[in-house]
Formats: structure tokens, sequence, C-alpha cells
């Protein structure tokens, strides 16, 4: 038999703790939730709106405080709540104390996951360095301190930038400039911009020739990585500028006394590769090799890992210099069949967006789809947009400021060692890929 309304209407009313069939008094309803069986009961744009409003004039005018936000898990972040600027402050203390929103927040997490967790003795830490960073004078004011406290332990450079890097280790100038001049007038004063640097044209020839000189000389007469190149190159940049008594200038030069390998994801695409070239016109035998570049920089991830260590990267800007980065956990994974699960930290500061496919804006998530980054570390990830003119000098002074120097691990020392790991491995996992019988009929498996 069909039971009848009121019946239950009566027990709507009992579940409202009424019973007797009085009209319950009005109170703040539940909020339905955009996931099913949940209820909220805290003021939300989704809720009833009469019931909010009156709930919090009721609250203003009897003196309560709010505190609904004490139950949710995503208000538990730190509160809004800054130090004055007073103008005594360290870089430590605005970035900790003022940066706590958009980009600036995003700057102060990279700082943070610096200096936190890469910096750890166990981690190996590879930098790469896109755009022009070092006219701009971040050779000296950034990167060599960051190579002296033992915070960079390997690099991979645009070829631009270990070019224009070598300007300041010859005692060539580089200027200050106004971006607005007319660059035809410049042209022809014989002054060659990069954007608001000037520099005399023939701080580029001069550049040239120093490069020219020391690559006939019989050490580079064979092919080489780039690692071992711009070693030998930063031997001649230091003799130059102790011969000019200029001190520490340039990077190359410092990396080559720290031993830290300074790789080229794209040898030919600067000046240095540009007067190889010419040489090899010659009959210069030089020869950087990009097998080794890949093998090599393999070699450095894979012995940090089987260290018993972690791997860390610190890209500055995006380009070549990121993917060849990258690119060393694929190459591991993917390319020598060697079990691994990807680098541990991912650090970058750039300006490019995600959406446009390109890879200087793909995201540490993305990597993870393709092996480059450890799924289970995606939380130690942070992507700062920003140009890396600002940011660089900051994150340097914050790690100077909060980390004690680390030891060296000059990994230049230690190639041969690694890349006997790197052959071992890849022998163990079974070395070479089999020939197909018939690659003409396997072709349309894959078209």
């Amino acid at each position: 038999m069909k039971k009848s309304g009121k019946g239950k209407k009566g027990s709507r009313n009992r579940e409202l703790g009424t019973g007797n069939g009085k009209k319950a008094e009005s109170r703040p309803r539940g909020m339905k939730s955009s996931r099913p069986g949940k209820t909220i009961r805290r003021s939300s744009a989704a809720g009833p709106k009469a019931d909010q409003k009156r709930a919090a004039e009721e609250r203003e005018q009897t003196g309560v405080q709010h505190t609904s936000h004490d139950t949710s898990r995503f208000l538990r972040g730190q509160r809004i709540d800054p130090r004055r600027i007073d103008g005594t402050e360290r870089v430590t203390d605005l970035i900790d104390g003022t940066f706590l929103a958009y980009n600036a927040a995003r700057l102060r997490e990279a700082c943070q996951l610096f200096t936190q967790k890469m910096l750890e003795p166990d981690v190996t830490i590879g930098m790469t360095l896109t755009g022009a960073l070092t006219p701009a004078g971040l050779g000296m004011a950034a990167l060599i301190p960051l190579i002296e406290a033992g915070f960079v332990d390997w690099i991979i450079s645009t070829g631009a930038n270990l070019y224009h890097d070598t300007h300041f280790g010859l005692g060539l100038a580089m200027h200050r400039g106004n971006a607005q001049e007319s660059d035809v007038v410049l042209r022809e004063e014989g002054v060659v911009r990069i954007y608001d640097i000037f520099f005399d044209y023939d701080v580029l020839l001069s550049t040239d020739a120093f490069f020219r000189k020391i690559i006939q000389g019989p050490e580079f007469q064979r092919p080489m990585s780039s690692a071992e190149f711009h070693h030998l190159c930063g031997k001649y940049v230091r003799e130059r500028e102790k011969a000019l008594g200029i001190g520490q200038k340039s990077l190359l030069s410092a990396a080559y006394a720290s031993a830290v390998p300074i790789y080229t994801s794209s040898p030919g695409d600067s000046s240095i590769g540009m007067n190889v070239a010419a040489l090899a016109l010659d009959g210069n035998r030089c020869v950087i090799d990009p097998n080794a570049d890949v093998n090599e920089t393999a070699s450095i991830v894979l012995g940090a890992k089987r260290g018993g260590g972690r791997s860390g990267v610190l890209i500055a800007g995006g380009g070549s210099p990121k993917n060849f980065m990258l690119q060393t956990e694929p190459q591991i994974q993917e390319v020598l069949g060697i079990d691994e699960k990807g680098h541990d930290f991912f650090l970058q500061i750039t300006d490019a967006r995600p959406d446009t496919g390109g890879l200087s804006g793909a995201t540490p998530a993305e990597a993870v789809s393709w092996g480059k980054i450890d799924p289970d570390r995606l939380p130690d990830a942070v992507v700062c947009y920003l140009d890396s003119t600002v940011a660089l000098p900051l994150l340097t002074s914050y790690a100077l400021a909060t980390r004690p120097k680390r030891p060296l691990r000059r990994l230049y020392d230690r190639r041969r060692e690694l890349m006997d790991l790197l052959r071992d491995e890849y022998d163990r996992a079974g070395g070479e890929p089999k020939v197909a019988e018939d690659a003409d009929a396997k072709l349309p498996m894959h078209r």
C-alpha cells in the first residue's frame, strides 16, 4: 500500500528534529558539491545565497570570528601577512617575507627548492644556459660564484654564451647602451648591439682571432667532446687572464679550474663553431663529436644515480640546452635500455609559454611522460616564469647566504670512469639492438 505524502512529511520533520510536525527553525543549509555525495558546510559561491548572507550578518552583529577556513584543506597555506619593507632587509628576508604570490612566489619556491633540497650533498646539479646571459655580466656576477661554491656540477650552454663570455677573459669591453639607438648608425660606427649591450665590432674580430690561434694547437687536432674542447679553451683563457692581471672574469676559465664540464648542444651554432669550421677548410683536424656529448652527459646522470645519489636540473631559459639536459634520461632508459626513473629535481626559469608546443615552455609534468622526470618526485619541481637576468642574481645571492659551500665534484676529471660505468650497464642491459632480418618489410608497421 502506497504511503501518504503526509507520512513522508512527518518523517522529514523527524529528521529535522521537530517530530511534532511543527515548522523547523530556519538555519543555514548545506551546499551541494560538484562532487556527488559530498555536502559542504561552509559558505561558497555554489551555495544558497540568502542563508549565507544572513549567517554573515549574524556573525558581524554578535562579533563571532570567521573560522570556516580552518576546516578547508585548500586554505592551509601560509597566510598573506608580509613583513614591512624598511630598507634593512637582506635578499633572503625579501624573498621569504614578501615574495608571496604569482611569479614572485614561484621564485621563492625556486630558491627554497634549490637550497633546501637540490644542494644536499648527494645531489649532482646540472645547469643549462640559454639567452644572452654572459654578455650581461651574469657569468662573473652569478655563474662563477655558483661554480666555485660547488653549487653547479656540470653545464650545458649555447655556444654564444661561451663565445661572449670569452670577451671578458680577454680583457675586452662590453658596455651598457640604449636599445632605442638606430642600428644603421651603430653599424656605421662599428658598434654591435645585443639589445641594450653595446660593444666594438673589433671585439668579435679579436675573439675570433684568439680561438683560431689556440685551436691550431696540437692538443686540438682530434675528435673530442665539447666538454674536452671547452676545457682546453678554458685553460688558455685562464692563462690570458693571468697575463693581463684582471682576475677571474671568464666562465670557461672558472669551469676549467674547478673541473666543471661544459657541453654545448649545438656546436656549430655559434662563432666558436664557425671558427672551427673555417679552420677545417685549411685541413685542421679539430672535430667536436656530438655522439661523445650525448653519451658523456648520460653517464654523468647515471653515475649520480648509481652512486647512491640524486640528479637535479637547473634550467635558465629553455631551447636546445634544456632538451639536451633532459634527454639524458631517455638516452639511458629508452635508447640504452638501462632501468632508470628520471631526474629527481627540476627547476626552470623561463618566459616561454607551455601551450605553444615548444620545448622551452614544456612543463615538468609533460617531461614525466617522456621518462625525463621521476614521477614520484614531481612535487619537487618548480617553474618560475621570469627573465633569467632577474631571477639568477637573486637565486645566487639566496643560495650563498643560506648554504655552506659544497666540495667540488670535479666531474670533468671523472669522465672516463663515468663512461666505463655507462658501457658496463649498457652491456648488461643487452648491448647493441638486434638487426631486423628484413627492414623493408617492417617499415609499413611504423607509418
